[in-house]
């Protein structure tokens, strides 16, 4: 094919094949790798089993509580924050009291900054987190309480 009857010309173009070839092997699995440990593993969306609580959780901290159909006026969103260690494998959610009145404000009367607060007060904690394929399991550190995900 390239070089037919060059033999020097073939064995350059295979090492220098067979160079890029292994560079690239070697780029991609530092790539995987570096993924693998510095990912979050909690973003996404889980959906508690019962249906009763959402949680979006993204990168740098925010993370939003969606109450489905809570009372009459449909789902209701509530901008929240957590920290995170991954090597304890613990995340503490915090509720922000600004979010919650500008939730109940923006809820026409439907719900009141005290409502919205008992509704999250139930994750508004320290947990121990536990990721098994698409199922977060949230322990509560103080009562051992379980809060169990899957993803949605």
């Amino acid at each position: 094919m390239i070089a037919k009857r060059d033999e020097a010309v073939r064995s350059r173009i295979w090492r220098i094949t067979t160079m890029v070839s292994s560079a690239l092997i070697v780029i991609i699995a530092i790539f995987l790798l570096t993924k693998l440990f510095t990912t979050n593993p909690l973003e996404g969306s889980w959906v508690n089993e019962d249906g009763s609580l959402e949680l979006d959780v993204a990168g740098g901290g925010d993370l939003t509580v969606v109450l489905p159909e809570f009372a009459e006026g449909g789902t209701v969103d509530i901008p929240m924050t957590y920290t995170m260690d991954t090597d304890e494998k613990t995340i503490t959610i915090l509720s922000n009291e600004e979010e919650l009145q500008k939730a109940a404000d923006a809820s026409d009367g439907l719900y009141t900054k005290e409502m919205l607060e008992n509704a999250v007060s139930q994750v508004t904690t320290s947990f121990d987190y536990s990721v098994d394929q698409e199922e977060l399991t949230l322990a509560e550190r103080e009562y051992g309480e379980q809060f169990v995900f899957i993803k949605k």
